[in-house]
């Protein structure tokens, strides 16, 4: 008989191959590397493109609106507020009618940059499109949606 000690039973685990985590980042890499490459050549990060592209498509916004649809945790978002401040891409105001609430809206350099970028990053999701065929991409995004929604935690 084996000595647990020695030889601890060890629980089976998926290969990499069908570990969700592990695809998921697979995925995402595949996704952005070709996104990456157009924002190398904008001179921003994937960060700064997913606030400038929230603000585009929702208006002036509070930081922590922007942080939630942006995917982006609070104190990161400070930071990136800060680099696209200096860029001129954005502007901070004071909520008139909340003077501790803080509203961010994006400027015309920061329109201008997402209007300039908008046809490569719309022929880049069809490209994934095309290649996955619609009904596919259709299920896939609504798939992740669902799961971004769901209460995951280490049962005890």
């Amino acid at each position: 008989m084996a000595d647990p000690i020695l030889h601890p039973v060890r629980t089976p685990v998926l290969p990499t191959s069908r570990s969700l985590p592990i695809v998921l980042l697979r995925a995402r890499e595949q996704v952005m590397g070709p996104i990456r490459a157009m924002l190398t050549d904008v001179g921003i990060t994937e960060q700064q493109w997913r606030v400038l592209r929230v603000l585009d498509e929702f208006g002036p916004s509070d930081p922590t609106r922007i942080a939630c649809a942006a995917s982006l945790l609070l104190p990161s978002l400070t930071r990136i507020l800060q680099k696209l401040e200096t860029k001129r891409l954005i502007v901070r105001s004071t909520d008139p009618c909340d003077r501790r609430r803080q509203i961010v809206q994006i400027t015309e350099a920061g329109i201008h940059l997402i209007a300039e970028n908008r046809e490569t990053s719309v022929r880049l999701a069809h490209q994934v499109e095309d290649r996955l065929g619609q009904e596919k991409y259709e299920t896939l995004l609504a798939l992740l949606t669902e799961l971004s929604t769901l209460d995951i935690k280490e049962e005890t």
